[in-house]
């Protein structure tokens, strides 16, 4: 059974307006599936007022995600489990060595936007990223957080897919620190065949998990504060 940090411990939230969000941490890796069921009790809980906003911070076992408008052929080769994720998007390649972030947040509290939210979350990697020396950017007509590579090329090193219900997000972020690149090669990630993939350790920068969520907890409250608010729920 994964072992996860107890949520709310001092430092454990992060605090904006009033609201206060808990932040979870996974110790080892949590099975995709495992992580989806936990994403759906937490939501009705948040929506019946019986469980606090949360931001899990956790990695994953190998596997092929399915978004709701992935297309049979870009998935190329099923070395890994596939499992149809529930959020938007296309096939996606979660595992060891990437740092993923769900965010479970209330938007009736936070101004009914979706787009805002999308907007926000992809602002907070990017600021993150930034910090660590690392300039990225979103892409017209492309989903998920890009840079340059290496060779000088466009590559994409974060992906986003959310999922709205009862006005409860799910779902979030993935960030590329230093997984093995060629699992990617089983899908078209994102559905953008044309771009490669990167990460932050080919881009020459050694960090830790536990470092990645420090820098991005640092930017966590401006993260918050990108969202409206919604007093009237």
């Amino acid at each position: 059974m994964n072992q996860t940090m107890p949520e709310n411990l001092p430092g454990r939230a992060l605090q904006s307006r009033g609201a206060s969000i808990a932040i979870r941490r996974a110790e080892g890796q949590v099975p995709y599936r495992d992580a989806l069921a936990e994403m759906d009790v937490r939501n009705r809980a948040i929506a019946a007022g019986e469980a606090s906003e949360l931001l899990w911070l956790l990695e994953h076992p190998p596997v092929y995600t399915a978004g709701t408008s992935a297309g049979e052929g870009e998935l190329l080769d099923p070395r890994f489990e596939v499992v149809e994720a529930g959020r938007g998007g296309r096939y996606t390649y979660h595992g060891p060595g990437q740092r993923i972030g769900y965010a479970m947040l209330d938007l009736t509290k936070r101004g009914r936007d979706v787009r805002c939210f999308v907007h926000a979350l992809e602002g907070w990697v990017i600021d993150t990223l930034g910090d660590l020396g690392v300039e990225s950017w979103r892409s017209e007509g492309r989903i998920g957080i890009w840079t340059r590579d290496i060779d000088g090329s466009e590559a994409k090193i974060g992906a986003i897919g959310v999922r709205v219900r009862r006005w409860i997000t799910m779902h979030g972020f993935s960030v590329n620190i230093d997984p093995d690149l060629s699992h990617f090669a089983g899908i078209v990630p994102c559905g953008i065949a044309e771009f490669g993939v990167t990460s932050l350790a080919r881009l020459g920068v050694t960090i830790t998990a536990e470092e990645w969520d420090r820098a991005l907890l640092a930017r966590g409250e401006a993260f918050l504060n990108m969202l409206p608010e919604n007093p009237d729920r």
